[in-house]
């Protein structure tokens, strides 16, 4: 038996990433140790895990919600989604970085300690910066991109975090210049401080170093990016990690098709337009399950709709026929995985990337998600349902999913790694 030690970023996403495929290698027999938050503290037991606690940042004075720094930075910096994406750099994403680096200097040394105390056979991380105690510890490591791999730069491949067309140059250099002014000294401080504690400089514009032993990021082949410079042998893609672990689910029968409405466990947090959305779908002669959110007691749903604060996600999405999403890497991949059309209305991060994707490879529509009138939606809802190609298209990419699991892909990698010890 090999002890395996995941480190997924305090978020939902990357967590249930890893969920899924920790519970496949739990299954073959091995040691499975999360590195989590202390806000999540029995989040991941509950599910049959050890825990490891820590924390990137000083105690608060009361209890925390699980992520629940993330969801008051969210909260706070909301204002800033409804800007064009180049302006969300330095108002946004540079900020985000700052926040998520001051985490990484502050927990390195108690990272240090568990992976002392544990010893790992190997450490799986899902995270966007760099945490310097993992490349440091002279243990086989591995890196795990949940986000939409424009992550991993490229010539061909829009600017991160742009949402711009892979068509459509004009623009890409004013964005890179913005980006590298928003990030520049952050970035280089951070590369000194990755240095200090033992591990390598960082890559040109890079938070993240990549893994000398095995990289694996999760994007249908269907929407991903071609490439001038191929990743590397050490880099595979999974398709998708779709995690068998959630609570069973039943849809309760009723007239027109199912629809679910998610803007992720952060996005939700955004009540006003959490509230706008359900109004509109309200108008809608379809059935539609409303994935709450943090705020789910200031969000009231109308007749034609059922929800709740926390729901299971991937029990719910083989039920419905049509996903209202804001983008979030982990829900869309599960909607292709299970052949499902997508209306997307991005937010932050990586979600406007994958909201163009989408769009541009003509598996659902993009809107503005703070500018789209009523009627758009509801048209949008009502096109993509009627459109019989694309569901015989999204089924065939649905089968091709399913047939090779990319959580069983992840671990069976993991365990090809422990063979080799490097």
């Amino acid at each position: 038996m090999s002890t395996i030690a995941f480190f997924p970023e305090g978020a939902y996403g990357p967590t249930n990433n890893c969920v899924g495929i920790g519970d496949v290698l739990r299954r073959r027999g091995h040691r499975v140790v999360f590195i989590v938050e202390e806000s999540f503290a029995g989040t991941l037991e509950r599910q049959g895990f050890e825990e490891r606690l820590m924390r990137l940042g000083p105690p608060p004075e009361a209890d925390e919600e699980p992520g629940q720094f993330w969801k008051d930075f969210i909260r706070e910096t909301a204002p800033v989604f409804r800007k064009p994406t180049i302006e969300q750099l330095g108002d946004f994403i540079a900020p985000t970085f700052g926040a998520l680096v001051e985490g990484a200097r502050y927990v390195d040394d108690r990272l240090r300690e568990i992976i002392d105390e544990l010893a790992p056979d190997v450490i799986v991380e899902d995270n966007v910066v760099s945490f310097p105690a993992l490349p440091a510890c002279g243990r086989p490591w591995v890196r795990i991109t949940s986000c939409n791999p424009a992550e991993m730069k490229d010539p061909r491949v829009p600017p991160t975090f742009s949402g711009y067309p892979a068509s459509d140059r004009s623009g890409w250099e004013e964005y890179w210049q913005e980006y590298r002014r928003a990030h520049a000294d952050l970035h280089a401080s951070f590369s000194e401080f990755c240095v200090e504690r033992g591990a390598p400089a960082l890559d040109d514009l890079e938070f993240i170093h990549t893994s000398p032993h095995l990289n694996l990021y999760l994007y249908p082949e269907a929407i991903d990016y071609p490439r001038e410079r191929p990743l590397g042998p050490t880099w595979h893609n999974l398709g998708a990690s779709v995690r068998a672990t959630d609570a069973a689910w039943e849809a309760e029968p009723g007239e027109g098709s199912l629809l679910y409405l998610s803007l992720g466990s952060l996005g939700s947090g955004d009540v006003e337009l959490m509230q706008r959305l359900v109004d509109t779908l309200s108008a809608s002669p379809h059935r539609v399950i409303v994935s709450k959110g943090p705020q789910h007691e200031q969000i009231t749903l109308a007749d034609n709709m059922t929800g709740a604060e926390f729901l299971p996600q991937t029990s719910i999405l083989p039920q419905v026929d049509l996903v209202i999403t804001h983008g979030g890497n982990n829900t869309v991949t599960e909607a292709l995985h299970f052949g499902r059309p997508m209306v997307v209305l991005p937010l932050f991060w990586d979600q406007y990337d994958n909201a163009q994707r989408i769009a541009e490879t003509g598996l659902g529509t993009r809107l503005d998600t703070y500018g789209h009138e009523p009627d758009e939606l509801l048209g949008a809802v009502d096109r993509l349902l009627g459109d019989a190609a694309l569901a015989r298209r999204l089924g065939e990419l649905s089968a091709a999913l399913q047939a090779a699991p990319g959580t069983t892909r992840a671990a069976d990698l993991i365990e090809q790694l422990l063979q080799r010890g490097t």
